[in-house]
């Protein structure tokens, strides 16, 4: 039971300290660099190269924001579950 206790208290603490909220992706801007964008979200959860661009999430499935650069800078970005 105290087991379980402490891994649900180490959960709620990492929910509670995710970057990956509305009031953050409201920042979010086209022409940001990636390391403006870092600055505000951390680092990404995962990010793809393409062949002209590199589409980066952050979060999970379920809550997420997606941002895809072209040349370094934010073109595009989307929000699920915020």
């Amino acid at each position: 039971m105290k087991k379980l206790l402490i891994t649900a208290a180490a959960l709620l603490t990492l929910t509670a300290c995710s970057k990956v909220t509305l009031e953050n992706y409201e920042k979010i801007k086209v022409g940001q660099n990636k390391e403006e964008v870092e600055a505000i979200l951390g680092g990404a959860s995962k990010c793809e190269e393409k062949t002209m661009h590199t589409d980066c999430t952050w979060g999970n499935d379920s809550t997420n924001i997606k941002v895809t650069f072209v040349g370094g800078k934010v073109t595009l970005y989307s929000e699920k579950g915020l």
